[in-house]
């Protein structure tokens, strides 16, 4: 299924609730690289992953390393880098700018969703994304949900300073991660119908085989397994 929200001015983007999970999301990813992925330079940004309530230091471990359950760096780029946003404020601000530059791929942890959008904004990111529309973004759960306008109170861990729960809004709908995942069991199909109820606009309720691939102003949902579109 295929949508149209957005300007066409912007970056391309994989919003993942897993990772690189199976082999349709892995042929959306090779498509907006438009090369190999052998040949594709990536920056892992592992910040979300400090942010949560539960967070744990081995968390962005295992997202650096290739060792997580949910792939994202493990996949064969030519180079991997790791872009730690809370340092970004006490680096030389033309330096790092050039690193995200002169990559072809961001892979943005999970973790907490608002946490990192706090540092996507104080690091400098967040205003540096518009100007990157040959750059692709592969977000990962929290990764994900930072692009959208909103991710429902029941979503919140981490409090900004300003309170509430808005995201970035690069994507004008909203998304209800891990959707009947083990490890989530309250993640049901009915909680995400009332989760939708309290958000504007639309959202999509998305289990780990499911992706939703944003290019030239195109929403497409990428999926093997189960996913509803909340108008």
């Amino acid at each position: 299924m295929a949508t149209t929200f957005l300007g066409k001015d912007m970056m391309k983007l994989l919003l993942t609730d897993s990772g690189i999970k199976n082999a349709s999301i892995q042929d959306a990813l090779v498509d907006l690289l438009g090369k190999p992925i052998a040949e594709s330079s990536a920056l892992c940004i592992p910040t979300a992953g400090y942010g949560g309530p539960g967070a744990d230091p081995g968390g962005p471990w295992r997202f650096i390393s290739g060792r997580s359950p949910s792939p994202m760096t493990e996949l064969g780029w030519k180079s991997v880098g790791v872009l730690e946003l809370t340092a970004l404020p006490s680096i030389d601000e033309a330096l790092w700018v050039s690193w995200v530059r002169e990559a072809d791929v961001l892979l943005v942890n999970g973790g907490d969703a608002l946490y990192l959008c706090h540092w996507m904004r104080e690091s400098g990111l967040a205003a540096l994304l518009p100007s990157l529309p040959d750059t692709v973004y592969v977000g990962l759960s929290a990764g994900s949900l930072v692009m959208t306008p909103r991710i429902g109170e029941d979503l919140v861990g981490w409090k900004p300073p300003a309170g509430g729960d808005s995201a970035l809004g690069v994507v004008d709908f909203s998304i209800f991660p891990h959707l009947d995942h083990p490890a989530c069991p309250e993640n049901t199909m009915a909680e995400a119908e009332r989760w939708a109820a309290g958000i504007e606009g639309p959202a999509y309720a998305i289990d780990e085989q499911t992706a939703i691939k944003v290019t030239n102003g195109a929403v497409e949902v990428v999926s093997e397994g189960h996913w509803k579109l909340f108008q």
